[in-house]
């Protein structure tokens, strides 16, 4: 998409919503918006049903932790329309005590993404139908993807063969998988690869 038609998009969108959008900006070929937490489902709402926008898909909702400022998350959702052929990134930054609208209304396909926001980072959905962990264990504590989680301390929950339960163990985390051989195998290795056996016969 050319950058003459996202500016004409980003200059309708903060005409149109003047009162919700902070900030637009064209950014490495993508429209970002910057709006207030509490204008979000207005402001989804006018992005799938305006002419000008016709948002009707939800790729994703995630979020990023900074956990030095004030407002320490970015919640941040994409948005696809199929019918202009554009995207656009909406982004809206909130306080840890601070309740977020659901947006399941506007777009039922929400309800997993916001609880996988709310397991993962602990920001709380107001209006979710269903809010609870999705991809950790019962009775997790803590939300691994904070900036200040612990990577210590913590069990595991996992099916035992031998034993035939699920068992709970301390979490290991193995420093050697953490080593890397980015050398390509036609670049010279020095090790013998399987299959140079073959090369001398």
């Amino acid at each position: 998409m050319g950058i003459a038609v996202l500016d004409d998009l980003r200059e309708t969108i903060g005409q149109r919503q003047e009162g919700a959008v902070l900030d637009a900006a064209i950014a490495w070929g993508e429209l970002n918006v910057t709006i207030s937490p509490s204008t979000i489902p207005d402001f989804v709402n006018y992005l799938r049903t305006d002419s000008s926008c016709r948002f009707t898909t939800l790729i994703d909702i995630t979020a990023v932790d900074w956990p030095a400022r004030e407002k320490r998350f970015d919640i941040v959702y994409h948005f696809l329309s199929m019918h202009l052929n554009h995207r656009i990134r909406v982004k809206a930054e909130v306080r840890e005590d601070e309740l977020v609208p659901s947006i399941v209304s506007e777009f039922p396909s929400a309800d997993w993404y916001e609880r996988e926001v709310f397991d993962m980072y602990g920001i709380l959905f107001s209006g979710h139908p269903d809010l609870r962990r999705i991809l950790t264990d019962y009775g997790f504590r803590g939300h691994p993807l904070r900036k200040d989680f612990p990577t210590t301390g913590y069990v595991e929950l996992r099916y035992d063969e031998e034993q035939k339960r699920v068992v709970y163990e301390p979490v290991k985390l193995t420093q050697e998988y953490r080593l890397f051989d980015f050398m390509s195998p036609w670049e010279g290795a020095e090790y013998i690869l399987p299959g140079d056996e073959k090369k001398g016969a």
